[in-house]
């Protein structure tokens, strides 16, 4: 394990953004975006995925580096927006701040965009609302990916279809559930083969059972399951990801998965939500300490403070790297002439 300077990894990563094209701005919010899943410990959405997701994105035009959205229909606390196939990591966050633009005049405010692209962690795009003291609602369906079927089998219809939930917290760190309606996303399963580990069981099955081999999803000899598997429950991750197809892309009119996904990512839907508690009513702020207090004094933790735990250990005391990502952005590093992230100790 390499350990790396969080700001020098966030500096490099915007170099990078900024050599593929991106606008100063664009490239940092993309950098930030990508850097909050190492950040947090979730090294599978964090810069893994760069040259594995990103740069071919912008290298295949696929995602536009100079995209310019635009406003399509603008209701006051609605909006549909046009991405114009715009990276994600740094689209949707655009989009929850002007959701929270409008939340503040309105209570509610609520983007929604077609024509996106991969937008990483879900959670960092919901926290933005928690800056401004709103609750923030992020989700995404994967274009015209389909890689999960029905539990009673059948064709693959949709993609992980991730979706995020932050709330201000009181005085303790924000409330943050960040999650896709599978049990497990695409990029875990893939993130243990590479590292030749086993999937935990229950992340993938055949028509025989679970699977632990994570290179049998890639291989098309098992599926993703629905949260709730194994068992009965399945369906209710199964009604979730249809759920998150609905509110984030037909409501867009993005790409969908069923009936006839064409297999790329392409035309991401997104919905943004914010809402502003304080518009509603006073003392929200002190009843969210109480709450999550209340949860801590449980001797229980809640979704969001161990990622800020680990947030923070990673600024204090470096971001662990694996060794052969490392080697990775030495790679790039050395392609656009820029100087890699500094090792520390």
């Amino acid at each position: 394990m390499t350990l790396v300077d969080a700001d020098a990894l966030l500096a490099f990563t915007t170099d990078v953004f900024t050599a593929h094209g991106l606008p100063a701005g664009d490239a940092r919010a993309s950098a930030e975006a990508l850097c909050h899943g190492d950040l947090t410990g979730m090294a599978s959405h964090g810069v893994a995925n760069l040259t594995r997701i990103y740069l071919p994105l912008l290298e295949s035009g696929r995602a536009k580096a100079d995209a310019k959205p635009e406003r399509l229909v603008d209701r006051g606390a609605t909006v549909l927006v046009d991405g114009d196939r715009g990276l994600g990591l740094w689209l949707a966050g655009a989009a929850v701040e002007l959701a929270a633009i409008r939340a503040a005049d309105y209570g509610v405010g609520v983007v929604s965009v077609r024509n996106g692209t991969h937008f990483g962690c879900a959670g960092h795009h919901a926290l933005r609302a928690v800056g401004q003291g709103m609750i923030g609602v992020v989700m995404a369906n994967c274009g015209h990916q389909q890689l999960v079927p029905a539990p009673t089998g059948g064709p693959r219809l949709l993609g992980t279809n991730p979706l995020a939930v932050a709330a201000p917290a009181g005085e303790h760190p924000p409330f943050l559930l960040d999650m896709s309606t599978t049990t497990a996303p695409t990029g875990k399963v893939r993130a243990a083969a590479r590292a030749g580990e086993p999937a935990p069981p229950g992340w993938l099955a055949d028509a025989d059972g679970p699977v632990t081999d994570p290179a049998a999803l890639d291989a098309g000899t098992a599926r993703l399951t629905w949260l709730g598997a194994p068992g009965p429950a399945e369906h209710k991750g199964f009604g979730l990801g249809l759920a998150v197809e609905v509110l984030a892309a037909l409501l867009p009119g993005a790409g969908l998965g069923p009936p006839a996904g064409t297999g790329p990512d392409d035309d991401i839907g997104f919905l943004a939500l914010a809402l502003a508690p304080d518009a509603l009513r006073t003392g929200f702020a002190a009843d969210a300490g109480s709450v999550f207090g209340a949860v801590l004094d449980a001797g229980a933790t809640y979704p969001g403070l161990p990622e800020s735990v680990h947030s923070a250990r990673s600024r204090a005391e470096g971001v662990p790297l694996a060794d052969g990502l490392y080697a990775e952005l030495e790679r790039v590093a050395a392609a656009l002439d820029l100087t890699p992230p500094t090792v520390l100790g």
